[in-house]
């Protein structure tokens, strides 16, 4: 059967959905999708999935998708994270006989998918972007959509949409924020640039931003053209908004408890749907906020969540008998609601300080407002500073790129190399090593010994000989080293020499030197790194 595209693909394969579930890291997994879709939604987006990682790790593939088959989760997208086009299909490959699209994230706006440069930050690499859709689109058997965030310019965000479509997209995905606009700064997702978009395509249009109920997702449709409405935060709310319902909170928290005993998932995602849809009760009733965020097994998280119930039907028969509720919180606050984030103008302390907070990891000299953790530390200690000027600076190791300090292991000096002592191990990345490595790559020490014993009162410096650098050699070369490094140092003394087992071309490349023949000497110390 050949592979459907466009509007045939939408209105077939995907029954012509207009109430979507938005891809969300950790949130749509298997149990809120069954449960969203038992309440109007019509199509769903698996979390965004690793590429990279779907590909190597065997359980990954089995926990985020092959165990969670289930026949009443379809139509299901796939969506993956990804910048190589080979990596995105062979990820593809192994996860389209278990949906009926992949999606490419091209939207999110994290710190997280900067520095390992996916989504959003991948917007401005056409060519890189062409190469992924086309040759998705010819080696998958199934469609292949796309996320996106819009650019300021209407005009560029419609070049950017079009060039989606000519590589190979089938369905479009348009977020209508910039990858700035994210948090606190969210503000308000443009319509105009989806409008703009949905009449400058011809493959089916979905449009996410600003929803938050029924009447929004209507209105959307209305005033854009698009085919569908995709939401993420209203949904995590009210899994009932495509059924234009908002049902008291404990309602759809027992019914999602329900569904995770039959679909199991990690109990950190159930907290964080419950913190959701608790959000306006958790502001009155805080003390249930610290048990919900420190129960350890789904038994008692259920067990909140039933306490949660009693006292909102506590301040339900409170509220017969006329009286109001105190600090101008949500009168209703036990109904399912959307939670409306402060927009960049409002809350301007709070949002000035969340952004300095991201703006530290980005820009240099953002001291004047540090972030919660250091304003804790600041607490504790008032004398420290966080100004990295005026932090000292290290150098670094030649050969592993760690902070040196005084006695690294890979600068030996003769103090480090005189009898009774063994050379320090002083940067970091040894005590990075797992054993493994530190078993393949034990480092030897040879130092050309004297013919007759050295005087108590010299010195490190004064010491006659060659000091040679440390060296990698394979254990199975090195037959003086294969015992245990306990072994080693009983028998290894530095206070009496051994005869040299290897071959003077091997002493020879541990001094690292390229300047004359090996030292014609039968007679050194070895010591192996403790």
């Amino acid at each position: 059967m050949p592979k459907l595209q466009g509007f045939e693909f939408w209105s077939r394969t995907l029954g012509g959905a207009r109430h979507v579930v938005a891809p969300m890291v950790d949130q749509s997994e298997l149990a809120w999708r069954l449960l969203s879709r038992r309440h109007g939604a019509q199509l769903c987006y698996t979390p965004m999935l690793h590429a990279q990682v779907f590909i190597r790790d065997a359980n990954y593939r089995k926990e985020n998708l092959y165990c969670e088959v289930c026949p009443e989760d379809r139509p299901l997208i796939v969506q993956f994270c990804a910048n190589d086009p080979e990596v995105f299909v062979q990820a593809a490959l192994l996860a389209q006989d278990y949906c009926d699209a992949i999606d490419l994230n091209l939207g999110c706006p994290q710190m997280i998918a900067k520095r390992g440069h996916y989504g959003a930050f991948l917007q401005e690499e056409w060519d890189l972007l062409q190469r992924m859709i086309l040759l998705a689109h010819e080696k998958l058997s199934v469609p292949v959509t796309c996320k996106i965030r819009v650019f300021p310019e209407i005009d560029k965000t419609v070049k950017y949409a079009q060039m989606l479509e000519k590589a190979g997209c089938q369905l479009l995905t348009v977020h209508g924020r910039t990858k700035e606009q994210k948090g606190p700064l969210s503000g308000t997702a443009s319509w105009e640039h989806i409008k703009a978009v949905r009449k400058a395509v011809a493959i089916p249009v979905f449009a996410n931003g600003n929803i938050q109920s029924l009447r929004d997702v209507e209105r959307c449709i209305q005033d854009t053209g698009v085919q569908g409405v995709m939401s993420a935060e209203g949904n995590l709310h009210n899994p009932a908004l495509f059924e234009g319902r908002s049902p008291a909170v404990w309602e759809l928290a027992e019914e999602y408890l329900d569904i995770v005993r039959q679909y199991p998932c990690p109990l950190s995602y159930v907290r964080a749907h419950l913190f959701k849809l608790w959000h306006h009760t958790l502001q009155v009733h805080q003390q249930l906020r610290e048990e919900l965020a420190k129960v350890k097994t789904l038994e008692g998280v259920a067990a909140v969540n039933q306490e949660l119930k009693l006292r909102c039907q506590e301040d339900i028969s409170r509220q017969k008998e006329g009286e109001k509720p105190s600090g101008g919180l949500p009168f209703f606050h036990w109904i399912c609601q959307p939670y409306l984030r402060p927009g960049p103008r409002e809350g301007s302390e709070e949002n000035g300080a969340a952004r300095s907070k991201r703006a530290l990891e980005e820009e240099e000299g953002g001291t004047d407002v540090l972030s919660k953790n250091k304003q804790k530390k600041q607490l504790r200690n008032p004398h420290k500073t966080f100004d990295p000027s005026l932090k000292p600076k290290y150098a670094k190791c030649d050969q592993c790129g760690n902070p040196k300090v005084m006695d690294c292991f890979l600068e030996p000096n003769w103090r480090n190399l005189w009898p009774g002592r063994g050379p320090s191990p002083g940067c970091r990345s040894l005590s990075q090593q797992d054993l493994e490595s530190q078993e393949a790559f034990l480092r030897l020490w040879a130092v050309p010994w004297p013919e007759g014993p050295l005087e108590p009162h010299t010195l490190p410096h004064q010491a006659p000989g060659l000091l040679l650098r440390p060296q990698r050699v394979p254990l199975k070369e090195m037959p003086l080293l294969r015992e245990s490094p306990a072994t080693q140092h009983r028998r290894m003394s530095w206070s009496s020499p051994r005869p040299y087992a290897g071959s003077p071309e091997m002493l020879h490349q541990g001094a690292g030197s390229q300047a004359g023949p090996a030292p014609p000497l039968a007679t050194c110390v070895f010591k192996s790194e403790q």
